[in-house]
C-alpha cells in the first residue's frame, strides 16, 4: 500500500489521498475538483474498477502491482494549452525512469512511455471548463511497476519495470520522484507559456525521432518520418514530397510502422 504523503515537493501532492480499491484516481479528483479541492491534490490507489485510457479505452491494473495516479491542476491559461500538459508527465516520468532507475525508457508521442519497444506507462489529460476558463486540469498516469504477468492480447506491446529488470521497486519512491520531476516542468510550462525549452530533451527521448511513422487520422491515414514536436506540443511528420504535416493529438493516432512504436 502506498502511504507517504511527505512529498518532496513545493505544492504539488499537499492534499493527498490513497485509496486501496477504486473506480478511478481521476474519477476522485473530479469528485474532489467539484468539492473545491486545492490545485495539486493527488489520488493514488492499489487498484482501479474502472480505470481510463486514450480514446476509451480500460487501462488494466492488477491489485497492489502498479503505480496508479491522478492529479488536480487549476492552471491559468487558455484551454488549447492544457493537452500541452500530457507531455510534461511523459517527459517527467521518462526522466525518472532513465535518470533514478537506469532504463531506457522513450516517449512515445503524445502520451505513452516505452521500454524496449513496449508500453509501460499511459497518461490521460482531462480538462473541464467553466464557461470559456479552465477549471480544472486532471493528468491521470498508470505506471506498469511491479506487475508480473501481462494479458496475452498485450503482451506484444506492454511490460512492466519488474519484467524488464529482474527486481522489484517501490511505488510510493516511484511517485515522489516523479511528482518531484513534474513540478518543475509545469512550473517552467506556467511561467514560458509554451513548451519550448523542452522540445529538445523530449525529442532525445522521442522513440519515434528520424523514423518512419503511420498517422491513423480519422480523415485519412498517411505515412512519414517523424521530426520531433513543436513548442505547442504537435508532432512534426515530414511526407515523402517534403512537406512538413503538424500533427495534433485527440483522435489521432501515431505508430511504428511495423508495430506499436
Amino acid at each position: 500500500m502506498i502511504t507517504m504523503n511527505a512529498f518532496e515537493t513545493k505544492w504539488l501532492g499537499k492534499e493527498f489521498y490513497h485509496k486501496e480499491s477504486t473506480d478511478s484516481t481521476s474519477l476522485d479528483i473530479k469528485r474532489l475538483a467539484d468539492q473545491g479541492s486545492i490545485d495539486g491534490t493527488v489520488v493514488s490507489a492499489d487498484m482501479q474498477t474502472a480505470g481510463k485510457g486514450r480514446r476509451g479505452r480500460i487501462w488494466q491494473s492488477a491489485n497492489g502491482e502498479n503505480l496508479l495516479f491522478s492529479i488536480l491542476l487549476r492552471p491559468d491559461m487558455k484551454p488549447d494549452k492544457a493537452p500541452q500538459i500530457t507531455l510534461l508527465m511523459a517527459l517527467a516520468v521518462t526522466k525518472v525512469l532513465r535518470q533514478e532507475y537506469a532504463f531506457d525508457a522513450k516517449i512515445k508521442w503524445p502520451n505513452d512511455v516505452v521500454i524496449n519497444g513496449k508500453k509501460v506507462c499511459g497518461i490521460l489529460t482531462e480538462m473541464f471548463l467553466n464557461g470559456s476558463d479552465i477549471d480544472s486540469v486532471i493528468v491521470g498516469t498508470g505506471i506498469n511497476v511491479n506487475q508480473t504477468v501481462i494479458p496475452d492480447e498485450l503482451s506484444e506491446s506492454a511490460t512492466s519495470l519488474l519484467l524488464e529488470k529482474g527486481q522489484s521497486f517501490i511505488r510510493e519512491e516511484i511517485l515522489n520522484k516523479v511528482l518531484s520531476a513534474f513540478e518543475q516542468y509545469y512550473e517552467n510550462f506556467l511561467r514560458e507559456g509554451s513548451l519550448e525549452s523542452i522540445v529538445p530533451q523530449y525529442n532525445e527521448w522521442l522513440v519515434s525521432l528520424n523514423t518512419e511513422v503511420r498517422v491513423l487520422d480519422p480523415k485519412g491515414e498517411y505515412s512519414g518520418i517523424a521530426r520531433g514536436i513543436n513548442a505547442g506540443g504537435e508532432l512534426l511528420v515530414e511526407l515523402s514530397d517534403g512537406t512538413i504535416e503538424i500533427v495534433y493529438a485527440g483522435e489521432v493516432s501515431v505508430r511504428g510502422v511495423y508495430g506499436y512504436v
